[in-house]
């Protein structure tokens, strides 16, 4: 499973031409193929973090409050609610690509920041609803009683006792929310249309192309895109096996 990886990065520092005949180490680091992505796609990675960091921002701005709610109120038709929030994962992303082509059209949207951040929440909305709410449901109703008793309103009680208590959580939606966004391929093909605004995912895609007698420059691109996610992960793997109340009951 990890030869793949090894390959890219072997092969980004090979010399520019063939990789086909590029040795299976290499003996002699070439790190031109870096100093190619970072002049041509230097500016796609930007685009690719501040959407994603935008669809991070937003889809915990909108999930956990839901996920709050849905967890602590007694209100009805939760299980109903709950049930839509899961029946948007079984979209297949394409069709709500095309249906979001048609409004962002209508709305100006196209080949904008704005435009592919709301479409990537659209994905991470729901995911982050169903794992905060699940982390939630496990804080106890004492502690939440208990600040509720020494005065704190309902805003203040999710502000600053169920959502430091859900920092786990918020880490885990947050993390993937982001793997989703800086992943996402469909939605940055089908709703951008210049070279105004393009993500990484997007870069390689035109790049592999135009590059095809420069593959270390094309894997040097796939290295650095790799990055972020690879850094994230390894930062934050520790939050997202950790129980969400297991610090707060100590």
């Amino acid at each position: 499973m990890l030869f793949p990886v090894y390959w890219m990065v072997n092969a980004s520092l090979q010399p520019a031409g063939n990789t086909l005949q590029g040795g299976w180490f290499p003996s002699h680091p070439d790190f031109s193929g870096y100093l190619t992505a970072l002049r041509d796609q230097g500016r796609n990675l930007v685009t690719s973090l501040v959407v994603a960091l935008g669809s991070v921002v937003l889809s915990l701005g909108l999930a956990a409050p839901a996920a709050y709610a849905l967890a602590q109120f007694r209100i009805r038709g939760v299980n109903l609610v709950l049930f839509g929030v899961l029946l948007t994962q079984m979209v297949p992303s394409i069709v709500v690509a095309n249906a979001l082509y048609s409004v962002y059209n209508d709305l100006g949207l196209l080949n904008s920041y704005a435009g592919l951040v709301f479409a990537d929440s659209t994905a991470g909305v729901p995911f982050a609803i169903i794992v905060m709410r699940s982390f939630m449901l496990s804080i106890p109703r004492e502690i939440v009683e208990a600040a509720r008793v020494d005065g704190a309103g309902r805003l203040r009680v999710f502000r600053a006792v169920v959502l430091p208590m859900s920092a786990n959580a918020l880490v885990t939606a947050a993390l993937f929310t982001f793997l989703f966004t800086w992943s996402d391929f469909l939605f940055a093909l089908t709703l951008t249309t210049t070279g105004t605004v393009q993500p990484v995912t997007l870069g390689i895609y035109q790049y592999l192309g135009a590059q095809t007698d420069h593959w270390n420059a094309v894997m040097a691109t796939a290295v650095l895109a790799s990055v972020p996610a690879a850094v994230l992960l390894l930062v934050a793997q520790r939050h997202v096996t950790a129980g969400a109340t297991s610090g707060s009951l100590r």
